[in-house]
């Protein structure tokens, strides 16, 4: 069975970025019904948990992704999304603030700068039309792509590695910036930790 992640914060830890009522209930209502959902459709289910978020966890919500479609599909690839978007998150101040290393480098050669890179993704993420993600993902030869993904979908399906991701379905920020999806997509830099987009870069 799959097990609904802990989170690595307090609900108050991300404001004033996300409320605690906003992770709440995105955590606590939509994450928990897709975890409920998910366990209801597989059969037979797995006789114990998979792991809270482990790496386990997360190559059996790819499989699932890559070999189903519909209502397993997208409960499996909404447990998978909110798992790496949940997890890239600091207290604002607390986490690395912006890209190092292997990850910083291939971001300027390819945008020229983490500022042009940043107004890309989040133009992206405002274009996207309806409820889904915005993803940087990395091929196998280390390029990045940026990608809108649909309801439930993810970059594995295409081969790629994601690495950072803003959510825009509704959900997860109306409760606090109603229909202003740019200035939430524009807010969550504040507290996005870079070691760990850097760590699954590497």
């Amino acid at each position: 069975m799959f097990t609904l992640i802990e989170l690595p914060y307090a609900m108050e830890a991300l404001e004033p970025v996300i409320s605690a009522q906003t992770l709440s209930f995105h955590h606590g209502k939509h994450l928990q019904a897709y975890v409920d959902n998910l366990n209801k459709l597989i059969s037979p289910p797995s006789p114990s948990p998979v792991g809270e978020g482990s790496n386990g966890e997360m190559e059996a919500l790819k499989e699932l992704m890559l070999h189903n479609e519909g209502a397993i599909f997208n409960n499996a690839g909404q447990i998978l999304n909110h798992e790496l978007y949940f997890t890239q998150f600091k207290p604002v101040g607390e986490g690395v603030q912006g890209p190092t290393g292997a990850l910083a480098a291939q971001i300027e050669k390819q945008w020229g700068s983490v500022e042009t890179f940043k107004a890309e993704f989040e133009a992206k993420g405002v274009g996207l039309f309806g409820s889904g993600w915005v993803w940087l993902s990395a091929d196998k030869d280390g390029s990045l792509v940026i990608t809108q993904e649909q309801g439930a979908s993810n970059p594995v399906v295409k081969g790629l590695k994601p690495l950072l991701t803003f959510d825009v379905w509704e959900h997860a920020y109306y409760l606090d910036y109603q229909n202003r999806r740019a200035a939430h997509l524009s807010a969550l830099w504040q507290i996005i930790d870079w070691s760990v987009i850097a760590a699954r870069y590497e």
